[in-house]
């Protein structure tokens, strides 16, 4: 286990539980914290993590944004790989071989918006606020938001909420699409360890294939994609999972995951 003063992740029963920890600056990201949460994902990995939780420590904030702090005199050649160490970030929640929701337990703006739209769900807290709000700090979304946002919300709503950097609460995401529930901030916690316990349940490697299927349909046509899908769902045959799972269906019992 690394030891990291600004995150912290916890394992539970195939469950993994990634909570950026700095409550006193609202979880903003600095290099540090994007460093380890980067190592983070990968210990979960490699820990063989079934469902990943990613939220923000304290009552405030799940990820205030970036560390403007920082950002404030960065080059052009540092803001570079500020933005690319922010991607990799971003990518890695996306690809991470098990379904990721990101508890959005309070503000979520900037950057800390954009590593929740690269999660598979999203759940908000009733009092969480949301929003892709660089505009007014004179510069654009930088770790994926003007990519992944429009692909939730669609592209006008995504150029409203860019163009104005407006803050929008938990209802209205909701109703945007932007988040997939909402629920009571006394249970935001105790809601998503359920969702996660019951994805930790489900077939490990037909739920990783399900993930990437849907991935593909952002990055390719159509027709690739349907190409991609019938090789995967192919490719499951044989498995123990497959083999176990139809046969319980055909026993009327409950199948043994792998």
């Amino acid at each position: 286990m690394s030891d990291w003063e600004t995150i912290r992740l916890d394992h539970e029963e195939g469950v993994a539980t990634l909570t950026v920890d700095r409550p006193d600056r609202l979880n903003a990201l600095n290099v540090e914290t994007l460093e380890a949460i980067e190592e983070a994902l990968a210990e979960a990995e490699d820990e063989g993590a079934r469902a990943l939780v990613l939220t923000g420590a304290g009552d405030d904030a799940f990820v205030a944004g970036a560390d403007i702090s920082y950002m404030q005199d960065l080059s052009v050649a540092e803001a570079q790989a500020y933005a690319e160490l922010g991607h990799r970030v971003a990518d890695k929640i996306e690809s991470f071989p098990a379904p990721v929701i990101a508890a959005i337990n309070g503000y979520a703006f900037g950057g800390g918006c954009e590593l929740a739209l690269a999660a598979d769900l999203r759940v908000a807290s009733e009092d969480a606020i949301v929003g892709q709000t660089e505009i007014d700090l004179g510069i654009v979304p930088g770790w994926g938001g003007s990519q992944r946002l429009p692909r939730l919300v669609g592209d006008e709503t995504a150029r409203r909420l860019i163009f104005f950097g407006e803050r929008i609460d938990a209802q209205d995401a909701h109703e945007h699409g932007l988040v997939g529930e909402v629920v009571a901030s006394d249970q935001i916690d105790d809601h998503v360890a359920d969702l996660a316990a019951d994805l930790a349940a489900k077939p490990r490697y037909a739920l990783a294939a399900a993930k990437e299927t849907l991935n593909q349909a952002h990055e390719t046509t159509q027709e690739a994609g349907l190409r991609y899908e019938r090789r995967v769902w192919s490719g499951l045959f044989g498995t123990r999972d497959q083999r176990e799972g139809m046969e319980a269906f055909l026993a009327d019992r409950e199948p043994d995951w792998e």
